[in-house]
C-alpha cells in the first residue's frame, strides 16, 4: 500500500472491502440455481443461454464508456453508486419475473452494474504504487473470491427456506449496504481529461493493454459456458439438489481466492506469461472433466479445475492490463479490457446454449475445452517475454 497518508489509506482499504464484498454478494448469491431457475421458466436450452448471456453483453458495451467518463469528469464515485443501485433493481426483477422477458431484462440490469467493477479495481489500484498493479489486482480478486464465495454458499439454504425468489430479494439489500460503504468514501478530485480520438485509438491499439483483453475473452468464454452457465444444468440431470449446486459454486470460488491469494504472493517473483499459460491448461483440463463426467465426483473435479485457472489467470491478465498506463487513463484501459473480456461472458452462454441445445451439454464442453486452450495457449505466447 502507498506509503503517503497511511491512516487515510487504511480507511479507503477498509471501505473499499465492505464495498466490493457487498457488491459482489448482490451479484451472485442467486447465482448458482440461476441457469436450473431460468430453465424453469424457459423452453429451450438456447433460451436459457440468452438471459444469462445478458449480464456479459452489456457489461461489454458500458465498461469502456463508463471508464472514459470516469476519467473525463475526474470522478469515480458516483458511477460506482449507481452501478450498485441497479445490481439491486436487477436482482428484484429477476425475483418478480414471471417469464423470459422479465428475467432477460433484470439480468441486463445487473450486467450495467458489473460495470462498476472498472472502477472499483482502478480506485483500489490507486492505493498501491504502480509497478504493484498485479498484486493490487490479486489482492482486490482475492476480496472479490471471498464474496462471491460466501454468497454462493447460502444460495441453497435461502431457496429452501424461501423458494427461488428469496435469494434475490437478499441480493438487493446487499447492494443497498454497498451503496452506503460507497457513500463514506472520501474520493479526492483528480484532473479532468477531456479524451480525444487519437488518444484513445492509441491506448485501445496498445499491445500490453490489447492482448490481455483478448486472452480474457478466451477464459471468460469457458468460465460462463460452463461454471456459470451449464455446468449445473449437467449437474442437477445427474440428480445434485440445490444446496449440492449452491457447494458446486462456492468451492469453485474457494478454488478462485486460493489462486487469487497465490498470485499476490508469487506476482513479483514468477513469469506472468507462464501463469497465463498455466491457467489455459487448467481451463482445458476442467471442461475435459465435464465433457466426460457420468456423475458428481467429476463434476466437482471440473469445478475445482475451472476455479483454479479462474484464480491463477484473471488477476494476471487484469494487472497487465493496465501495468504500463498512466493513472490519467487507466479507468480506460481497464475499460477497455474488461469490456473486451465481457464479450466472452455474453458468448459463452449464449453459443455453448445454441451448441447444447444441438449435440448435448457434454459434446459442448468437449469442444470448448480444445477450442479455448489452442486459443489460450497461442495468444499466451504473444506476451511479451518480460511479463
Amino acid at each position: 500500500m502507498s506509503s503517503a497518508a497511511p491512516s487515510s489509506n487504511r480507511r479507503l482499504f477498509v471501505l473499499y472491502i465492505a464495498a466490493v464484498c457487498f457488491y459482489w454478494a448482490a451479484l451472485y448469491l442467486y447465482v448458482p440455481t440461476l441457469s436450473v431457475y431460468v430453465e424453469s421458466k424457459a423452453e429451450t436450452l438456447a433460451s436459457v443461454g440468452v438471459v444469462l448471456s445478458m449480464y456479459g453483453l452489456w457489461q461489454a458495451v458500458i465498461r469502456l464508456p463508463l471508464g472514459i467518463a470516469a476519467d473525463w469528469v475526474g470522478r469515480r464515485k458516483p458511477f460506482m453508486i449507481v452501478g450498485f443501485g441497479l445490481a439491486g433493481l436487477g436482482a428484484m426483477t429477476m425475483g418478480i419475473a414471471n417469464g423470459i422477458p422479465g428475467l432477460t431484462l433484470g439480468r441486463a440490469l445487473t450486467g450495467f452494474a458489473a460495470g462498476s467493477w472498472v472502477l472499483l479495481v482502478v480506485a483500489f489500484s490507486a492505493l498501491f504504487p504502480p509497478e504493484d498493479a498485479v498484486r493490487a489486482s490479486a489482492i482486490l480478486s482475492a476480496i472479490n473470491s471471498v464474496a462471491r464465495m460466501a454468497a454462493t454458499g447460502v444460495t441453497g439454504t435461502l431457496n429452501a427456506l424461501g423458494g427461488y425468489p428469496l435469494a434475490f430479494y437478499v441480493a438487493a439489500v446487499m447492494a443497498a449496504l454497498a451503496m452506503v460503504s460507497m457513500m463514506l468514501v472520501r474520493e479526492p478530485r483528480r484532473e479532468a481529461k477531456q479524451p480525444t480520438l487519437r488518444q484513445l485509438g492509441t491506448l485501445i491499439t496498445r499491445r500490453d493493454v490489447l492482448l490481455p483483453s483478448l486472452l480474457g475473452i478466451v477464459a471468460q468464454y469457458a468460465i460462463w459456458a460452463s461454471t456459470f452457465g451449464f455446468a449445473t444444468n449437467l449437474a442437477k440431470n445427474l440428480g445434485a439438489s440445490d444446496v449440492t449446486l449452491s457447494l458446486l459454486i462456492s468451492m469453485n470460488i474457494g478454488l478462485v481466492f486460493l489462486g487469487n491469494l497465490a498470485m499476490s504472493i508469487v506476482a513479483r517473483r514468477v513469469s506472468s506469461r507462464w501463469m497465463v499459460a498455466l491457467s489455459f491448461i487448467f481451463v482445458a483440463l476442467g471442461l475435459g472433466a465435464l465433457a466426460v463426467a457420468k456423475g458428481m465426483p467429476m463434476i466437482f473435479a471440473g469445478q475445482i479445475l475451472m476455479g483454479l485457472a479462474s484464480g491463477v489467470g484473471y488477476p494476471v491478465m487484469m494487472g497487465l492490463s493496465i501495468r504500463y498506463v498512466e493513472d490519467g487513463q487507466r479507468a480506460t484501459a481497464m475499460g477497455l479490457y474488461q469490456a473486451v473480456y465481457a464479450i466472452g461472458m455474453f458468448a459463452g452462454p449464449w453459443l455453448s446454449g445454441i451448441l447444447a441445445d444441438v449435440m448435448g451439454i457434454q459434446p459442448m464442453f468437449g469442444i470448448t475445452a480444445a477450442v479455448c486452450l489452442v486459443l489460450g495457449l497461442g495468444g499466451t505466447s504473444l506476451l511479451a517475454a518480460k511479463d
